[in-house]
């Protein structure tokens, strides 16, 4: 059995986090706190990153099963950043008996852009596949600068850039750099899952948290969730990036308890 590592602070209502891509705890460990003292948090490393082991199969089929056996049987609510969104998503539809609240923060249910004529009536928002070949084609060459470009994209453009790569990178630098596999797997999740029908399905309370100057999900997407899911809870972040629990902490943690709180 994988060993999957887990950190849990605070009493309250449960909160489960699932990080993004090539991350692992560390990189929200202070925000979890913060939001631990209001609520239960219990955050989870991903199979092959952070303290926890590998897992062959890193698909969503096996994570979710992993990751479940990994918390408490009561129903949580399941916070899914960015890739973690997309693991949370597939949990909570599959087994909504596990997850009575979904949070997607800056997640993207079909990541990858469709078609790219915005007024195509197939089209998606999303970044573009070539993004995510060229990560998978660099991982091969060198793991760790491929994750501190990955890390640059996320805060591309913001005022604070610098000082939010710094709090990056000691974050992330803080255990060994993700099994390969993982990473790979993991793009590969992000370049083929499409849960959409996931979304428009699920039948809980939904919030979704984008940030105006993300990179990687872009805030148009907002209002192709809400066709999805027309009581969705959306909530923009005009200034923020890809990583808002940095840049935008307190805005965050009153959306968060806002969402907890609503019936």
């Amino acid at each position: 059995m994988t060993h999957i590592h887990t950190e849990t602070y605070g009493h309250g209502k449960p909160i489960v986090m699932v990080h993004g891509w090539g991350m692992h705890t560390g990189i929200w460990r202070p925000f979890a706190e913060a939001l631990a003292k209001d609520y239960r948090v219990t955050c989870i490393d991903l199979p092959g990153h952070g303290r926890s082991g590998r897992m062959p199969a890193f698909d969503l089929e096996h994570l979710a099963l992993v990751l479940l056996d990994a918390v408490d049987d009561e129903p949580a609510c399941w916070l899914g950043w960015s890739l973690g969104a997309t693991i949370a998503l597939d949990i909570a539809s599959r087994f909504p008996e596990r997850a009575d609240r979904l949070i997607l923060l800056a997640g993207n249910p079909r990541f990858i852009r469709t078609h790219d004529a915005a007024d195509s009536p197939e089209h998606w928002p999303g970044v573009s596949p070539r993004v995510l070949d060229a990560f998978s084609g660099q991982l091969a060459e060198d793991a760790q600068q491929t994750l501190l470009r990955f890390l640059a994209l996320q805060v591309h453009g913001l005022p604070d850039t610098k000082a939010l790569l710094k709090m990056l990178k000691m974050a992330i630098f803080e255990c060994a750099p993700p099994d390969n596999t993982a990473l790979q797997q993991g793009l590969k999740i992000l370049k083929e899952a499409d849960l959409r029908p996931a979304l428009a399905a699920f039948n809980r309370p939904v919030s979704a948290i984008l940030g105006g100057r993300d990179t990687l999900v872009p805030h148009a997407v907002g209002e192709h969730l809400h066709s999805l899911q027309p009581d969705l809870q959306l909530h923009l972040l005009e200034k923020a990036g890809h990583v808002p629990f940095l840049s935008h902490q307190d805005q965050l943690l009153k959306i968060i308890s806002g969402f907890m709180e609503s019936r």
